[in-house]
């Protein structure tokens, strides 16, 4: 499922200074100071929330916003095709959208209060390069569309009209107060230059808060999450669900770190992985469960950028047929293809096998699936990849025939960097600007 954080208009949309990620249960980040909640101990009393009421609109300083509102957006993210979002998922689905309308309503509200208003033509024309960018359809076509699955032009166009709103509103309010000194800038060139080449890491996180009277049953639980995850259910939606972390509304991910900001035994585990690899790690006050999504040497180019030149021999089988058929097929497949030397060989080994030759070029080493990847790093030119594939698909083997190497990191100038920070800061005072404006809203629930 894409969530809601996953959508995009594209480049041709004007890209909100969106607000931080919110900070990870382990990465150490001082630039939002935390607070704790002093909670007493007892009895929840007089909870509002009654499971057996359903509450899907609301009215924000005076707006509504309807549970149609709500289903049109739904169907734009979902392309209309809800059933794609598990069912145990849909309603705290529709609560994240619920969240993201009022955001919306109030981004346009506090525009207004300061007096901006985004002309219709300038809607209009973002609504072409969306339309064409993204559904790649004329305007009409894409309002027939957006109608045929069940969302409409209106609620692309408030998405469009909050995000040209908000920009605007930091351009006035917040950008023109920003400030970054040369002296800042020249650090900042000093860190990027002693950092080079050291590892980042790119980990998802589910953390699951475990004290001595529930710790085996919340340890059993990560068991069980982790059997899910190694089934083949999504991170990022579990994380939602699951994790206690700060991090559980952008999908657990921690992003790209360095691992001595992370707590020793996070460090340490980050350090065994690959790619990919998912392991239950305990931790300070619970226990985490780990993803591996990827990892980099800062200023340096990566090796996965580099582009391939390949041969794929492929062999498909009738419908119908066994594995026990199959067997002595796909073992002289896969004798005959390791024997080849050479793209050269190629040709005359698929003919002899049946198989069919494509060429495929220009292929990056980070567009091809996980292990593929790691089996392509480690490959000489000429050599061919092990068998893949199942009796429904077929089954195919690629022959490097060449490799393109990655072009070198260009050294960011000292206004990029500048213009990096500021982007920062701006991020920053954006999501404090945000939180006085949702403290001050009056939003009634029906």
């Amino acid at each position: 499922m894409r969530s809601i954080r996953q959508f995009f208009l594209g480049s041709a949309a004007v890209t909100l200074c969106a607000l931080a990620p919110a900070n990870s249960q382990t990465v150490k980040d001082d630039t939002v100071p935390e607070t704790s909640l002093a909670i007493p101990g007892g009895k929840l009393l007089g909870t509002r929330n009654d499971p057996n009421v359903r509450r899907a609109t609301a009215v924000v300083n005076g707006e509504i916003i309807t549970g149609t509102d709500i289903d049109q957006r739904i169907m734009l993210l979902t392309q209309g095709d809800v059933s794609a979002v598990p069912a145990e998922q849909r309603e705290q689905l529709r609560i994240e959208i619920l969240g993201q309308l009022i955001d919306e309503s109030l981004r346009i509200q506090e525009a207004e209060a300061n007096e901006i208003k985004i002309p219709a033509t300038e809607i209009e024309e973002y609504i072409g390069k969306v339309a064409q960018q993204n559904f790649k359809r004329s305007v009409p076509e894409t309002e027939k569309y957006l109608t045929q699955i069940g969302s409409s032009m209106a609620s692309l166009r408030k998405q469009i009209n909050a995000e040209i709103s908000w920009n605007r509103v930091l351009g006035r309010n917040v950008t023109p107060f920003i400030n970054v000194s040369e002296d800042e800038v020249k650090a900042k060139i000093e860190q990027i230059e002693a950092n080079k080449g050291k590892v980042e890491y790119r980990l998802g996180e589910i953390y699951l808060s475990a004290n001595d009277q529930n710790r085996e049953q919340v340890y059993e639980t990560a068991r069980k999450l982790l059997e899910q995850l190694r089934g083949g259910a999504p991170f990022p939606e579990m994380a939602k669900q699951y994790s206690e972390a700060s991090t559980a509304a952008s999908g657990g991910d921690l992003g790209f770190v360095k691992l001595n900001v992370l707590p020793q035994a996070i460090a340490t585990a980050a350090l065994e992985m690959s790619p990919n690899e998912i392991v239950v790690v305990p931790v300070s006050g619970g226990v985490s469960l780990l993803l591996l999504i990827d990892k980099r040497q800062i200023g340096m180019s990566d090796p996965r950028d580099s582009t391939l030149e390949l041969k794929q021999i492929a062999i498909d089988f009738p419908k119908g047929t066994t594995e026990a058929q199959a067997g002595p097929l796909v073992k002289r497949f896969a004798d005959e293809t390791q024997k080849i030397n050479g793209c050269g060989a190629a040709d005359s080994t698929a003919k002899s096998l049946g198989a069919e030759v494509v060429n495929r070029d220009n292929i990056r080493i980070g567009d091809l699936p996980g292990p593929l990847q790691q089996v392509m790093l480690g490959m000489n030119v000429g050599q061919s990849t092990p068998p893949y594939g199942s009796l429904e698909d077929g089954v195919r083997v690629f022959v490097l025939c060449g490799r393109n190497a990655p072009k070198e990191v260009a050294q960011k100038s000292a206004d990029q960097i500048m213009s990096e920070i500021e982007d920062e800061r701006v991020e920053r005072r954006a999501q404090l600007y945000m939180r006085s404006i949702r403290r001050d809203a009056i939003i009634d629930y029906n």
